[in-house]
């Protein structure tokens, strides 16, 4: 297998503006100095996280899809991140994964977050994906997911890295950075976090900590406070090696 070189865009948002946010990930991609395979951008990239999905929606048809698909096409990465997604008579946070050969693959978020209504607003997802990328299969998540870890159990060594991108509010983040390693420890797997920075228009702050997690629960990379481009190569053999040295997934219930 393959080692792999992941990018991750922990940065502010601005505050229901499509356009603007967009125009800012353009930039930052252009100014990408090292190769890498997988560029994740955080939850509701373009809107930050707002239940104004009447207003801000798009359909898979729209500006946000066609330009993920066209940024994956010219840098030749693939690009994840989720945002709100209009389909038929209904809104979904939806993540979408851009592929350079202009495929897309789509998980809809899981667990809404009832204590912003977000189960009033948005409908919930009610499968998982894994993404094949250099041999390596990955299970995206969204944000409130975290929580949940029979939703996210790693039965038979389904997945190899689980990423979870998140609008997870600074008064919380000690739970954001317990459950991150959780889940590595406990579904031996690479973990990427990527979240956001600054404050929403609800006056929410956000610390950021994204982080990479290697399958043992050891941190790889975080950053606090601070907007930051980060890419980290996860290797495969590590993975492995740790995997056949300490078989606790073949107990699994």
């Amino acid at each position: 297998m393959h080692d792999l070189k992941v990018t991750i865009f922990q940065c502010k948002l601005v505050w229901e503006d499509p356009a603007a946010n967009l125009s800012f990930f353009d930039k930052r991609l252009d100014q990408l100095t090292q190769p890498t395979d997988l560029v994740v951008l955080p939850e509701m990239f373009t809107t930050g996280f707002t239940m104004n999905a009447r207003e801000l929606a798009q359909d898979m048809d729209g500006m946000a899809v066609a330009w993920m698909r066209d940024a994956s096409a010219r840098h030749q990465v693939h690009i994840a991140g989720s945002m709100i997604i209009r389909d038929g008579q209904q809104y979904y946070n939806r993540l979408v994964w851009a592929k350079p050969d202009g495929a897309l693959q789509t998980y809809d978020k899981r667990h809404l977050f009832r204590m912003s209504g977000e189960h009033e607003v948005y409908s919930a997802g009610d499968q998982t994906i894994i993404v094949e990328l250099k041999g390596w299969n990955i299970c995206p998540l969204i944000c409130y997911d975290l929580r949940f870890p029979v939703w996210t159990r790693n039965a038979r060594k389904q997945y190899d890295l689980a990423v979870f991108v998140a609008n997870w509010p600074a008064p919380r983040s000690m739970h954001w950075e317990t459950l991150l390693r959780a889940r590595a420890i406990e579904n031996q797997c690479f973990v990427i976090g990527v979240n956001r920075v600054g404050t929403d228009g609800n006056n929410l702050p956000y610390d950021g900590k994204s982080a990479f997690i290697d399958p043992t629960g050891k941190v790889l990379f975080q950053q606090k406070d601070l907007p930051v481009i980060h890419t980290e190569t996860l290797f495969y053999n590590i993975l492995t090696s740790y995997r056949e040295s300490f078989p606790a997934w073949m107990d699994a219930d």
